[in-house]
């Protein structure tokens, strides 16, 4: 069934396996590209990815509309991604005070493994190339909104709906972002 903006879903059960496969084949791929560009490491990405659909298919929210379940997954896909970043940072905080910093620890190749040596080609080179580095570089707001816009090809409504914010807020992230980007792949040039 596609992902017809006006389809309700009122009508099928939450819980169905019609239900979270349409959900998957939608926004799946989506979903994992949002985690990646936030978390910066396949597994981690996989990970949320996963726990994302877990927390669909357990959720008692009643969805009004795909559009309802776009915002909902991309949501929760911020939040975990944010809940990520604040544990990674408190397990690596006490592994540096343990172990000296955790630059010497990964440099030992010791600590948290960033990327994965079965990573296939494809990600690799996307990670390589200079536009993701300086992506990664953007204040989480700007870069998963120039995410959802650039790559994942929605409109600043549609992404205000899901990040709960104005659509101003969406193009002046989007502006900022690109005036960043700029100047980070000129420096990268240089």
């Amino acid at each position: 069934m596609p992902c017809a903006r006006d389809e309700r879903t009122h009508g099928t059960p939450q819980h169905s396996a019609a239900f979270m496969r349409r959900a998957m084949e939608c926004w799946g791929d989506t979903i994992y590209r949002v985690a990646l560009s936030q978390t910066r490491s396949h597994q981690d990405a996989q990970d949320i990815a996963q726990d994302v659909f877990l927390r669909l298919l357990t959720s008692q929210t009643h969805f009004e509309s795909s559009e309802h379940v776009k915002a909902w997954l991309l949501r929760v896909t911020m939040n975990r991604c944010h809940e990520l970043k604040r544990t990674w940072h408190s397990r690596n905080m006490s592994y540096c005070s343990d172990e000296g910093t955790l630059e010497t620890a990964l440099q030992k190749g010791e600590g948290p493994a960033v990327l994965s040596p079965t990573e296939d080609k494809a990600l690799q080179a996307l990670e390589r190339h200079p536009l993701w580095k300086a992506l990664a570089k953007l204040p989480d707001e700007q870069r998963m909104t120039t995410v959802l816009y650039y790559i994942e090809g929605y409109d600043a409504t549609e992404i205000a709906r899901a990040l709960g914010c104005s659509p101003v807020t969406v193009r002046t992230r989007l502006a900022r972002a690109r005036k960043s980007l700029r100047v980070l792949l000129d420096e990268n040039e240089h």
